[in-house]
């Protein structure tokens, strides 16, 4: 009898996750569908499935257009003048507008994760971000800026170390910062 359950655990693990899945797809799907399906039967005469997903993407693709160009510009613009003219806050947010740019904007960052040699006697070694490949401007030949992100957190240490040290690796920077946020739980693709 164990067995029997332990039997059906497992396939009810193997089957649940897909199962769950498909239902809340279809459920948002009609959901969503469902809210636009009787104006555009009056409309159209007859019922076409997924025009309202299609109409309801294509003015929210409109609606961030007309927000991003009318609404946030202007005021993105008003808030940097403002910003611009006060010593303290500048510092602040240009410090933070540099970091998410990093993260997410057009020009990201942290898209060179490496491996660094922190012990060589006890082969310790630290996953991190490659961030300046040369650090001749800080009178610091041979050395590069490596950001290292803390687990289960928002925050990393900058280090400066031999070029030597840093290994490159062979995998994609947003499964590399998922692996060291995580704590090393995650898997590596």
């Amino acid at each position: 009898m164990k067995r029997f359950v332990t039997y059906f655990m497992q396939g009810l693990l193997l089957v649940a996750p897909i199962a769950l899945t498909i239902y809340f797809i279809w459920f948002a799907f009609d959901l969503i569908d469902g809210f636009l399906r009787r104006l555009l039967e009056s409309w159209l005469g007859h019922i076409v499935p997924g025009v309202g997903i299609l109409i309801l993407f294509l003015l929210l693709t409109l609606l961030g257009f007309v927000g991003q160009y009318i609404v946030l510009n202007p005021v993105k613009k008003l808030w940097e003048g403002i910003l611009r003219r006060t010593p303290l806050l500048k510092l602040i947010y240009g410090s933070l507008v540099d970091l998410f740019t990093a993260f997410v904007g057009k020009e990201k960052k942290f898209n060179t994760p490496v491996m660094v040699c922190l012990n060589k006697e006890n082969n310790q070694w630290r996953m991190g971000f490659l961030t300046q490949p040369n650090l001749d401007e800080l009178d610091m030949p041979g050395m590069v800026a490596v950001y290292f992100p803390h687990s289960y957190a928002f925050s990393g240490q900058l280090y400066m170390v031999e070029a030597s040290a840093v290994k490159k690796l062979d995998m994609p920077p947003a499964e590399a910062m998922k692996f060291v946020v995580s704590g090393g739980v995650t898997r590596v693709n």
